[in-house]
């Protein structure tokens, strides 16, 4: 009797997981694949799309031609070769790499009545706009160090900031930017997206995504919250500790041309930082309720084009060596490393 009972349990329990497996093959199969994503960013002037269309061209223009006269300055100049300028060159990489992960898509959606992204191009946007976002806010902070040591420990500076130590702070926020790019990637991979298709905005990013998923999107969200203590808050933090040692430091300089001086060495960073991490605050912070679709595509412009532009700019105007440098480029020569233009570490 019993084991007919055990028998008849499990049965039950058989039959009831099979129903329940055909009941989810049922509601898999009335789900609409995702093949494509439809951007409704600035959907809502379309009268200014040819005006856009020119703003945007001529600021991703600028954008290479100021990333591209940089990496050429600093890599025919001899002057040139030191820690700060390593970093800055990789900074300009990533400004060039991470604007062309979007501003050429959106040009031609200018032209287009139906303004779409295949899902493999959206998940490749994805990956390649996190690995830069994130190797540049590594990168910032490693520049932060390189600032700190060179005001704080001139002496040791040679030592400490050697080309191989350089190599592995700038080899580390690549890496970084990769280990975090894959998996935000494969788990944004995995989510299953059943219509519909719309999104708010003119690029493809990962809560854009989790919005549209209609299966469990608690992991992706941990790993949210995880890089953005790691590879967001951490670098953000080491940059203010490190400058406020810095500023600390220069303000016990005796001479007001030695405090000018110093500070001069790290103004263009420091202004970079304020700007690049002030417009990823609001562009990732958003209140609860959300922009309307006009702010939000104004603070992801400000972000994800604007500043890039931005940062060869401040760099030529405030820092004279880098304005020696470009003056010598166009002039059609380099500048000999025998100049009497100094550099402060």
């Amino acid at each position: 009797m019993e084991e007919e009972v055990n028998s008849l349990l499990l049965q039950t329990v058989i039959v009831s997981i099979f129903i329940a497996a055909l009941k989810d093959i049922k509601e898999r199969g009335n789900q609409t694949v995702v093949t494509e994503f439809i951007f409704l960013g600035f959907s809502n002037h379309p009268e200014l799309h040819g005006l856009f269309f020119l703003i945007f061209l001529v600021v991703y223009l600028v954008t290479l031609l100021g990333n591209f006269l940089i990496l050429a300055a600093i890599r025919i100049n001899p002057v040139l070769h030191t820690p700060m300028y390593y970093f800055l060159s990789n900074l300009s990489f990533l400004d060039i790499c991470y604007t062309s992960t979007t501003i050429p898509n959106m040009l031609v959606n200018f032209f287009r009545e139906k303004k779409t992204i295949s899902y493999e191009g959206c998940l490749a946007q994805i990956f390649f706009l996190v690995i830069f976002a994130g190797s540049e806010c590594v990168l910032l902070a490693a520049m932060a160090y390189d600032r700190f040591i060179a005001i704080c420990h001139p002496l040791r500076y040679p030592v400490l900031m050697s080309k191989r130590v350089c190599g592995y702070l700038a080899a580390g926020s690549w890496l970084c930017g990769l280990v975090n790019s894959l998996t935000h990637t494969v788990l944004t991979a995995t989510l299953t997206l059943c219509g519909p298709n719309q999104i708010n905005h003119f690029l493809c990013d990962i809560p854009l995504l989790l919005k549209l998923s209609c299966s469990d999107t608690s992991v992706n969200e941990v790993a949210l919250y995880v890089a953005s203590a790691t590879i967001g808050l951490s670098p953000c933090l080491f940059t203010a500790v490190s400058y406020i040692l810095i500023i600390s430091a220069i303000l016990k300089i005796q001479s007001a041309q030695g405090r000018q001086k110093a500070f001069s060495t790290c103004a263009s960073h420091l202004t970079v930082v304020v700007i690049y991490y002030g417009t990823a605050n609001i562009n990732y912070d958003q209140p609860s309720s959300g922009y309307s679709l006009d702010v939000d595509i104004l603070v992801s412009v400000l972000f994800c084009i604007v500043t890039p532009m931005l940062n060869p700019i401040i760099y030529s105007l405030r820092n004279k060596e880098v304005k020696v440098a470009l003056k010598k480029l166009c002039e059609g020569y380099i500048l000999p490393s025998g100049s009497s233009v100094q550099i402060i570490p």
